[in-house]
């Protein structure tokens, strides 16, 4: 691993973030499987370089909304682009950071050789990594405070180090969307805010960040944007006028005693 500092890391800007105003494009989507509708005809927009939160009770479709929009589970029908244009065309420049109870832990594979795989749909999977590649593997693992687990095997981390390590990865990408589905599982409150600071960091510089999460003090406090799911799109826009008393009792039944914090 390479060390390197907080000036060389800083040169990392999404240059081509502007190629579009908006990160995701949802139109008349519609999911069902197992005989369920999750969700139909759905529409939003989330706005590029801002720190989205895709939030709902149990059930409300938030997970299937960005694995559709990723091409992980069939669609209806509906149409998504993602930076303004149809997955196919900016796969590269999408990262994506699954939940972990998705994700075998028990791979015979180091935690730098799991950030590596960031750097492979620029490389391919058969071509050996370059000193620059090197660099921004270690710049990514800096950046989460996982250097220290770099030779450390997958399956003896806890599961807030692999979160870091998995964040890791898709830094490594340097893809203009980063997409988080439930990232905080089994994360401490600390780590949790250190990840959110690198988060926010990344879309002061350009990056469109979309997480799946459930805290709404969180999502209150750090989040830019969200988009509340209950069978469909409540509201989406600014969080603070997303997350309000008449719209969470329409998507929860209740208002949540968020909003008394």
């Amino acid at each position: 691993m390479t060390s390197t500092s907080k000036a060389s890391r800083a040169r990392w800007t999404s240059r081509r973030a502007t190629e579009s105003t908006t990160a995701l494009s949802v139109t008349d989507l519609t999911v069902a499987y197992g005989g369920r509708t999750v969700f139909s005809d759905v529409e939003v927009e989330v706005p590029t370089a801002t720190l989205t939160a895709v939030v709902g009770p149990n059930g409300a479709g938030k997970s299937t909304l960005v694995k559709a929009a990723l091409g992980l589970v069939p669609v209806v029908r509906g149409h998504v682009r993602l930076l303004g244009q149809p997955l196919s065309r900016v796969r590269r420049r999408v990262a994506y950071v699954p939940q972990q109870d998705s994700v075998t832990s028990d791979f015979p594979i180091t935690a730098v050789q799991v950030v590596e795989m960031g750097r492979y749909p620029h490389r391919g999977w058969w071509r050996r990594l370059t000193h620059s590649d090197d660099v921004i593997v270690a710049e990514a693992m800096e950046q989460v405070g996982a250097l220290e687990l770099a030779d450390r095997p997958l399956d003896e981390l806890s599961g807030g180090q692999r979160q870091r390590v998995f964040l890791a990865r898709a830094l490594a990408q340097r893809a203009d969307l980063v997409v988080l589905d439930e990232p905080f599982t089994a994360v401490d409150a600390r780590t949790e805010s250190a990840l959110l600071d690198v988060l926010t960091d990344l879309c002061a510089r350009g990056v469109s960040v979309i997480a799946v999460h459930h805290d709404l003090r969180t999502v209150l406090r750090r989040f830019d944007h969200a988009v509340l799911l209950a069978g469909g799109v409540v509201a989406a826009g600014a969080t603070s006028e997303v997350l309000t008393a008449e719209h969470l009792e329409r998507a929860y039944g209740m208002a949540p005693l968020v909003l008394d914090s």
